[in-house]
Order: C-alpha cells, then structure tokens, then sequence
C-alpha cells in the first residue's frame, strides 16, 4: 500500500468511526463499501467518504456512478484523487 492509500484508509477509518480496524490487514483492492468490506461500510459511509476526500482533497464525486467506482476500493479512490487533483 502506498502513502495516499494508506492516508486515505486512515481518514476512511476517522470519519466512519472505525475503531477496531487492523490497517495491516486491510488490502488496498478490498472492497471498501458494502457486505464484502473488510470495513463493514454502507451507502451511508460512503456518502461521508465522499464528503471528507472532497473536503481534504478538492476532489469531487459528482455522480451517484462516479463515487461506486471510486469508492470500490483504496487503490480506485488514490487513483481518482491522483487524476483529479
């Protein structure tokens, strides 16, 4: 896992309020959103997610179909972040 990724697993973790989470053992093609999360994360956290990389990152999710691609996993989300910066 790379800096971003990881930087951006951290702040998954903040603003989800994920506690308990082993960051080692979270890969960064992990699911982040949804049954198959090793996060346990819904549509509701990913509404935050959005809302934080926006926030932290200037980077912008506009469509519903934008943010479920995104937001698959780490290595999706450093890579929209690194392209749209």
């Amino acid at each position: 896992m790379d800096p971003l990724q990881r930087e951006l697993l951290e702040l998954i973790c903040t603003t989800c309020n994920l506690h308990d989470v082993d960051l080692d053992q979270i890969g960064p093609d992990d699911p982040l959103i949804g049954p198959n999360s090793p996060l346990g994360t819904d549509s509701l956290d990913a509404l935050e997610i959005a809302v934080t990389v926006q926030k932290e990152y200037g980077v912008r999710m506009d469509a519903e179909n934008t943010s479920r691609v995104v937001l698959q996993s780490v290595t999706h989300l450093a890579d929209y972040i690194r392209a749209n910066r």
